[in-house]
């Protein structure tokens, strides 16, 4: 499997594979590239949408002038635990990074939950994150409010008192009720126009179609997530045949 940079005729590729509405496997497997490599190129030049394989090239040697010119890399790359390849978790975690990007994250808050998600622990003080980021403690400040304000992390105390932010399958399940919430309340106030509008105008019958849609939607993912977190949080004594049990809150 070839390594080191995609070349320009690898970006031409891609770019005539995502017109072909290819799924990144399928032009992966075309180069002979991880998958992964074709995800993260897409991702942090323009999108499936917006990808140029001449601005990503430019793009791309631009960087690594940049980065020429710049100290080595940090702690991103220092030894992993569990016999990890380091290069191969610093470029998952950018991978990752650029999706939460895609999906309408800032960057930091990305690099935030990015990094969260790829410990062990699950869990990283402030300082930590700092440490781990190479960025001011106002950054990770900034970021870590957004996360909580979408119910995506949760704080807690360790034994020393220090805050931790936490990402798990409970968070998640969280922020998925809170954006089940977030979309009935667009479904109250557009039948709020309706009334308003008038149920036989173009508008009103246009508000109604999208109470009638985002109403399904939302009760689909509340129901969804219920059912998610029932089936899946098992406790792990439970895998080897025992009865799963939900969670102590059901």
């Amino acid at each position: 499997m070839p390594g080191g940079r995609l070349t320009q005729q690898e970006r031409q590729q891609i770019a005539l594979g995502l017109a072909d509405g290819l799924a990144y496997a399928e032009i992966a497997r075309q180069l002979d590239r991880p998958t992964s490599t074709i995800t993260r190129e897409v991702m942090r030049n323009g999108g499936p949408t917006g990808y140029r394989a001449d601005l990503a090239h430019r793009a791309t040697e631009h960087r690594a002038h940049r980065r020429g010119r710049t100290v080595p890399r940090g702690p991103e790359a220092a030894p992993q635990d569990h016999g990890r390849d380091p290069e191969a978790v610093r470029e998952y975690v950018e991978t990752l990074t650029t999706v939460f990007m895609q999906s309408g994250m800032p960057k930091m808050t990305a690099r935030v939950q990015a990094c969260l998600c790829t410990t062990d622990a699950g869990s990283l003080t402030a300082s930590e994150l700092v440490q781990r980021l190479q960025v001011s403690p106002a950054s990770v400040s900034k970021a870590v409010a957004f996360l909580e304000s979408q119910d995506l992390i949760r704080r807690e105390r360790d034994e020393r008192r220090r805050e931790r932010y936490v990402v798990d399958a409970d968070v998640w399940y969280q922020s998925m009720m809170a954006s089940a919430r977030s979309i009935a309340q667009i479904v109250d106030t557009a039948r709020q126009g309706v009334g308003t509008l008038g149920p036989g105008t173009p508008a009103g019958a246009r508000l109604e179609n999208i109470a009638r849609f985002l109403d399904f939607v939302s009760e689909s993912t509340a129901r969804a997530a219920d059912q998610a977190r029932e089936i899946l949080h098992a406790k792990p004594e439970t895998a080897s045949g025992g009865t799963a049990e939900p969670d102590a809150d059901h």
